[in-house]
C-alpha cells in the first residue's frame, strides 16, 4: 500500500520510519539540524512548492530520504491510519 504525501508523491507504507510535524521538531536543536543535515546529504525532497507543515521519513534498501510535505501531520497519519492510502 502507498500513502500519498503530497499532490504528486506517494510512498509506500512500508518505507516510512515517521510523519514528523514541522512546528513541533524544530523546536530542538536536535530537530532543527536535522533537515539541513538531511539536504546536504541529498536526502531531501521537496515535494510541494507550498509552505511545508510536515516532513516524512522513509527507508528503501538502506537510503533515507525526508520528504517536506505541504499536507499536516495530523492529515498524513490520519491517511495511513485509513482507506485513503493508495493500494
Amino acid at each position: 500500500m502507498f500513502l500519498r504525501i503530497s499532490n504528486e508523491f506517494v510512498v509506500p507504507k512500508s518505507d516510512i520510519i515517521g510523519i514528523f510535524d514541522m512546528d513541533n521538531t524544530t523546536v530542538s536543536r536536535q530537530g532543527r539540524d536535522f533537515l539541513p543535515q538531511a539536504e546536504k546529504t541529498g536526502a531531501l525532497i521537496y515535494s510541494a512548492d507550498d509552505l511545508p507543515k510536515s516532513y516524512v521519513v522513509t527507508e528503501h534498501d538502506g537510503k533515507i530520504q525526508v520528504y517536506l510535505s505541504s499536507f499536516s501531520s495530523k492529515l498524513l497519519i490520519s491517511r495511513a491510519k485509513t482507506s485513503e492510502m493508495l493500494t
